[in-house]
């Protein structure tokens, strides 16, 4: 975040898609990037609290600040909303792919619903948005495309199948997207948080009363979007992962 001390290292009137920006790690991204100058379109899957967030961002950033409901696994809804922002901004120079749930349970135990729900938001969800993000900033010969995936992207866990196949999935689709644009000007790159405090969910085996001090914090996350947007355009850092200093044991 900046101070009033500290100069914006990043242009301003730029345009911004956040996904799951009305609490957490996206609500951190969105007013990371208000507070830098950038206009900012997010959405969330649930209209009271997206249209809370809208108003409190909106009392302290003003109308650059907008929000809306989308179901970011429905495609048609993430073709309406980008072609709303489009229509508006003019311009589409940022994409945060951060909208997720998880779903945690044995294999054996997790049902097709859950499995479901946790695919098409985690992975789908993304593809979507890239989807239709993409055309635009070809036409523009840049532009950044962020996924916020996980560390269990990386290394799974027990009780956690549909969620490891849901950030594994995503880690794939950003590398593969990234060469597929990157002959375009379009970057893409992919952070992987460890623990972040928010009240996103609790894998098996750690409840709300486990001990949540040592977690990142959703503005950490924030900080690595802001840093990957301070690069020059000749460079591309991919792949940024996050972890907490300390661990939630002893």
């Amino acid at each position: 975040m900046t101070t009033p001390d500290t100069p914006s290292v990043l242009p301003t009137r730029k345009s911004a898609i956040v996904t799951g920006g009305s609490r957490g790690i996206g609500r951190a991204v969105v007013e990371a990037l208000a507070e830098n100058g950038w206009q900012v379109a997010f959405c969330g899957h649930d209209p009271e609290r997206t249209a809370q967030a809208q108003a409190e961002l909106q009392s302290r950033f003003g109308p650059r600040i907008s929000g809306a409901p989308v179901d970011v696994r429905n495609p048609e809804a993430v073709d309406t909303f980008v072609a709303k922002v489009l229509a508006e901004h003019g311009r589409i120079d940022l994409l945060v792919n951060n909208a997720g749930v998880g779903r945690f349970a044995p294999i054996d135990e997790i049902s097709g619903e859950a499995w479901r729900e946790t695919i098409e938001t985690n992975l789908s969800g993304p593809f979507y948005f890239l989807h239709a993000v993409a055309p635009a900033m070809k036409r523009a010969g840049s532009g950044w495309i962020i996924n916020i995936a996980s560390l269990a992207g990386r290394h799974a866990f027990a009780g956690g199948a549909a969620y490891n196949a849901s950030k594994f999935g995503l880690v794939a689709l950003s590398e593969a997207a990234m060469l597929d644009l990157r002959p375009f000007g379009v970057r893409v790159g992919t952070i992987l948080p460890g623990s972040v405090e928010t009240d996103f969910g609790h894998p098996a085996g750690r409840g709300t009363d486990h001990p949540t001090g040592w977690r990142l914090a959703p503005e950490d996350v924030a900080a690595a979007v802001l840093h990957l947007l301070s690069y020059p355009e000749r460079a591309l850092p991919s792949t940024i992962e996050i972890r907490p200093t300390k661990t939630g044991k002893g």
